[in-house]
C-alpha cells in the first residue's frame, strides 16, 4: 500500500483515539451539538480504523510467517499461512482504499428534481412527462415520496417544465448522476408518416439545502413578486394572489411556486428551491475547477452535456458517459433504473479510487 494512503490511516487512528478522549469526559454532553459532531466522526471513522489495524496485524502475520520458512518442520505450514495471507492482504488493500474514499455528505438529502422541455415543440413536452414518469416510478419503488413543486403543461399534454421535490433515504446519493441532456429517438404520435423524431429534455438533479448551514439568503438580494395563479385551480385560486415569484438578485437565478393555494407555503417552497438552485450552482462551479485539474467521467455538472439517448424503435437506452447501452427501454421508462444507476457509481467510484492512487 502507498506510504500517502498509510499516513492518511495512521492518522485517522491517531483521530479516533482522541475522540474516544473526548467522549468519555463527563462534560461531553454539556454542549449537544459538539457532542453529536463527535459521535458522528466516531462512527464514521471506526469502521476504517478496524480494517486498518487488521491490516497492521496481518502485517506481522505474515512476518512471522516468512521466519518460520527457515525452519524444515515449519516450512510448509509458512507456506501455506503466507499464500492465505497474502490474498486476504490484497482484498483488505481494496476495502481500505474503497473506506477512504471521500464521503459526499449530501447523499442522504431529498433532492429537485427538475425537467424542461427543449429541441423538438411538442414531443419534448412529451418526453419530458414520460421522463417524470420514469423517476416518480423509480422513486415508488424506493417508497419515496413525491410532491409537485412547480408544473408548466403543455397543449398536448406532457411538461413545458416540471419541478417536484423527492423525499427519502439516499435520494441523491442515487440520482445525483441524472443532471444533463437527455435525448429521445422515436415516431411522435403526431406524425403521420412515421418518421423518426429526434427531440431532448434538459434535467437538473440538486441536493435539498440545509436550511440553517448551508445557503444564506440575504432577504436584500431578494426581490418578491405575488401574483395570481393561472391554469387549473377552481375559483378560489383565482381570486388571489397566492403565486410567488422570487428573484436573486445577485445571480438572477428566478423561481416560481404556484401549486398551493397558500402564499406562505408558496413563498416557503420557492424559497426551498431557490436555496437548493444556488447550492446547485455552487456545486457545479466547485466541480468545474476540479474539471480542470482532473477529467472525470461523471458528475461535470454540465447541463449541455448530452448524457443519455433513448431510442424507441430499437428498445434501447445509452448512457454515453459510461458507453453503456442496455436493452431494455420499456422496462427503464417505468422506472427500472437500478442496472444504470449501479454502472453510473461504479464508474465514479472507480474514479475516485484513481484520484486516490494519485494522492
Amino acid at each position: 500500500m502507498k506510504p500517502s494512503l498509510l499516513n492518511k490511516l495512521s492518522r485517522l487512528s491517531e483521530r479516533l483515539e482522541e475522540i474516544d478522549r473526548l467522549l468519555a469526559h463527563e462534560d461531553v454532553t454539556r454542549d449537544m451539538d459538539q457532542y453529536r459532531r463527535l459521535t458522528r466522526e466516531h462512527a464514521d471513522i471506526s469502521p476504517v480504523v478496524a480494517l486498518y489495524q487488521e491490516y497492521r496485524q496481518l502485517e506481522q502475520d505474515l512476518l512471522t510467517a516468512t521466519d518460520m520458512l527457515a525452519d524444515p518442520d515449519l516450512r510448509e505450514l509458512a507456506e501455506h499461512e503466507l499464500a492465505e495471507g497474502k490474498l486476504r492482504q490484497q482484498a483488505l488493500e481494496k476495502s481500505l482504499q474503497t473506506a477512504l474514499l471521500p464521503r459526499d455528505p449530501r447523499d442522504e438529502r431529498n433532492i429537485f428534481l427538475e425537467i424542461r422541455a427543449g429541441t423538438g415543440g411538442d414531443e419534448s413536452a412529451l418526453f419530458a412527462g414520460d421522463l417524470l414518469r420514469m423517476y416518480v416510478r423509480y422513486a415508488e419503488r424506493q417508497r419515496w415520496k413525491v410532491e409537485v413543486i412547480s408544473e408548466s403543461v403543455s397543449e398536448l399534454g406532457g411538461y413545458k417544465e416540471v419541478i417536484v421535490k423527492l423525499i427519502g433515504q439516499g435520494a441523491w446519493s442515487r440520482l445525483k448522476f441524472e443532471s444533463g441532456g437527455h435525448r429521445v429517438q422515436r415516431v411522435p404520435e403526431t406524425e403521420a408518416q412515421g418518421r423518426i423524431h429526434t427531440s431532448a429534455c434538459t434535467v437538473a438533479v440538486m441536493p435539498e439545502a440545509d436550511e440553517v448551514a448551508e445557503v444564506s439568503l440575504n432577504p436584500a438580494d431578494l426581490r418578491i413578486d405575488t401574483f395570481r395563479a393561472s391554469g387549473a385551480g377552481g375559483q378560489h385560486i383565482n381570486k388571489t394572489d397566492s403565486a410567488v415569484r422570487i428573484t436573486h438578485l445577485p445571480t438572477g437565478i428566478v423561481v416560481e411556486c404556484q401549486d398551493d393555494r397558500s402564499q406562505h407555503k408558496n413563498k416557503a417552497q420557492a424559497m426551498s428551491v431557490l436555496a437548493a438552485r444556488i447550492m446547485d450552482r455552487q456545486l457545479r462551479e466547485q466541480q468545474a475547477r476540479e474539471a480542470a485539474t482532473r477529467k472525470s467521467l461523471i458528475g461535470s455538472g454540465d447541463r449541455s452535456e448530452r448524457i443519455r439517448t433513448y431510442n424507441f424503435p430499437q428498445g434501447r437506452m445509452t448512457d454515453h458517459r459510461i458507453n453503456l447501452t442496455l436493452y431494455k427501454l420499456d422496462a427503464i421508462m417505468d422506472g427500472d433504473l437500478d442496472e444504470l444507476l449501479a454502472a453510473l457509481a461504479s464508474e465514479h467510484q472507480a474514479d475516485q479510487l484513481a484520484a486516490l492512487g494519485d494522492a
